[in-house]
Order: structure tokens, then C-alpha cells, then sequence
């Protein structure tokens, strides 16, 4: 018998190696069209989620800057000329109670995201402007507990000077400190240092309030 030449054997394994694939795929034919499904499905579902995430962030974002526009608003009476168009309230207290409104909203239509965080800040300020103090705690605290370390120390920061007016200088006072020890860019070091001086002199401890304003 002549010898195969490596020609003809190189056309023997490829020959084998395609009857192979065709029995593999004859065999697992199903198996393999539900990896092909799932793959499918997967990649479908990991794009369409991006999509809704985009959309959602998109619709947060906008409902905020909405909402903001009433925060910034101009008010009659004062010392600021308001533009031509330009929103206007004819007192604090109606700026901040539809600014209220409207934050709040926002905070709890998009808890999970950075606007509704940011809501959540804002409706907590309008809040205080209207004197109600233990409803701004509230909006405060958990923002105050978690999140983005710079968004946070504004919280805390928030947080203690509605503790202050709240006649409760001993939490306000500890935040301070803490902050002192962890300053951020939000809140840096010199604003600690004169809120601390503001805590003292309101504390008629005049020798305190002096060393921290020199600081």
C-alpha cells in the first residue's frame, strides 16, 4: 500500500474535524440554541436596562433643575434687580413653600439618585427658611448617614445649624468637631472653624469664639 502523503492527511483531519463539529452540533443542537437564546436575551436585557437607566437619570436630572428654579427664585421687594421673564415671589415664605413642594417631589420620585439626593438637601434648607426645624432633621439625617463623603459633610454641616436653632448646641457641636477632624471640599476647614467661633460667641464663651476665629 503507497504511503499518505502529508497532503493527504492534512485533508483526512480536516475532513474528520468537520464531521466531528457536524455530529457535536447534531447532538447538542438544543443545548446550544439555548446558550445562543440566553445570550441573547442577557445582552438584550443589559442594553435595555442602560437605556432605562439613561432615560431615568435624564428625567431626574430635569424634574430637579425644575424644581431648583423655584429655590433660586427672585422675590419682590428685594435689593436684587429681577430679569426681564424671571421667575418672582412676592415673599420668602411662598418662594420656599413651593420650592418645598416641589423639591420634596423630586427627592421621593428619584431617592436612589444623585438628584434626589441633591432634592432632598434642598428641600431640607427650604424647610429651614420656613422655621420648621424638626421636619428639616428629618430630610437631613439620612443624607447626613450615607452617601458621596463631600455631599455628606454638607448635610452634617446643614444639619448642625438647624440643630443650633433647635437649642440643641451639643449635637451641633459634635458634628463640628467631627468635621474639623474630616474636612471636605463641600466644607472645608476655615468654614468649620468660623461655624465653631459662631457656636462659641452664641455660647457667650467669648475666649473659645476668639481662638477659633483667629484659626
Amino acid at each position: 500500500m503507497a504511503p499518505i502523503s502529508r497532503k493527504e492527511l492534512k485533508k483526512d483531519e480536516f475532513r474528520d474535524s468537520i464531521e466531528t463539529s457536524y455530529e457535536f452540533l447534531g447532538t447538542h443542537k438544543k443545548a446550544i440554541v439555548q446558550v445562543v437564546v440566553v445570550v441573547i436575551v442577557v445582552a438584550a436585557g443589559v442594553l435595555g436596562w442602560r437605556y432605562y437607566s439613561g432615560q431615568k437619570t435624564a428625567k431626574a436630572s430635569a424634574a430637579y433643575a425644575a424644581a431648583v428654579r423655584l429655590y433660586d427664585a427672585h422675590v419682590q421687594g428685594s435689593n436684587d434687580q429681577p430679569i426681564p421673564g424671571e421667575l418672582t415671589y412676592p415673599s420668602d415664605t411662598a418662594k420656599y413653600q413651593a420650592a418645598e413642594k416641589a423639591l420634596s417631589q423630586v427627592a421621593k420620585e428619584y431617592p436612589g439618585s444623585r438628584y434626589g439626593q441633591m432634592a432632598s438637601y434642598y428641600t431640607a434648607v427650604s424647610l429651614e427658611h420656613l422655621g420648621n426645624y424638626k421636619e428639616a432633621v428629618k430630610w437631613l439625617e439620612p443624607i447626613a448617614k450615607g452617601g458621596n463623603a463631600n455631599f455628606r459633610s454638607l448635610a452634617q454641616f446643614e444639619l448642625a445649624h438647624v440643630y443650633e436653632k433647635l437649642g440643641k448646641p451639643g449635637q451641633a457641636l459634635t458634628i463640628y468637631q467631627q468635621l474639623l477632624k474630616n474636612p471636605t471640599v463641600f466644607v472645608p476647614k476655615p468654614v468649620v472653624l468660623l461655624a465653631l467661633g459662631d457656636h462659641y460667641q452664641a455660647q457667650k464663651d467669648t475666649a473659645q469664639a476668639v481662638k477659633y476665629y483667629k484659626q
